[in-house]
């Protein structure tokens, strides 16, 4: 018996061990990877849930989006998943409106302990037609945080350093404007963080579908054999 109980010891401790080498990723994200009970903090304001809306999407499964594809066909395991439906990187929302309170700024250092980071974002920041700026790599202002190209500096400026050791990567979304890409991949060069531009996703109501969630796991995943 206690022979037993020793050899069950032992394969619990190797199976945690086993789990706790797998890579965590942790997700700084809008609307797009967000699923209901699979956010943190869940007073963040979701897209996709369990019942959808068939108007909006057919996505009603967290095995459906993109991130729960990609960790489970990689061998990962979640770390923390901070998506904010609606959001902006910088403080300027819908409207004109403050959205200091819900930024991918404001959000950036609850990410948890991961290995690798995927920030997804910049949608809202094109849609919502937030000042672009001026480029600025220091000592920024509390207004200039409330144009994209500032904010985004800011953000990459501090989690390079917040998450020593940690992979970034920024998932750069399809049919954006020309000068958020430009700003994106221009801002990563600066800092070392790895964009990954998508192409061709299958959308419904402005935002993936079953299909363009498979699109966006597939072509993250190439871009990492890369």
């Amino acid at each position: 018996m206690k022979r037993l109980i020793v050899i069950i010891a032992i394969v619990a401790s190797l199976a945690s061990m086993s789990a706790q080498s797998r890579k965590g990723v942790s997700i700084l994200g809008d609307s797009y990877s967000t699923f209901q009970g699979f956010v943190t903090p869940d007073s963040n304001f979701l897209w996709y849930f369990t019942v959808p809306n068939p108007e909006l999407t057919d996505v009603n499964a967290v095995t459906q989006t993109w991130w729960h594809r990609l960790i489970k066909d990689q061998g990962w395991r979640l770390c923390l998943n901070n998506s904010f439906s609606g959001s902006t990187i910088c403080n300027t929302g819908y409207n004109g409106e403050d959205y200091s309170g819900r930024s991918f700024i404001a959000r950036m250092k609850n990410l948890g302990s991961p290995d690798i980071i995927f920030i997804f974002g910049g949608t809202n920041d094109s849609w919502a037609n937030a000042p672009i700026g001026e480029y600025v790599y220091e000592n920024w202002t509390p207004q200039q945080l409330y144009s994209v190209r500032p904010a985004m500096a800011y953000m990459l400026s501090t989690m390079v350093d917040y998450y020593p050791g940690t992979d970034i990567y920024f998932i750069i979304n399809s049919e954006l404007k020309p000068e958020i890409n430009e700003s994106i991949t221009s801002l990563c060069e600066r800092y070392g963080v790895t964009p990954i531009m998508l192409h061709d996703i299958d959308k419904k109501a402005g935002h993936p579908s079953i299909k363009g969630m498979e699109q966006i796991a597939e072509q993250v995943k190439q871009h990492l054999k890369q």
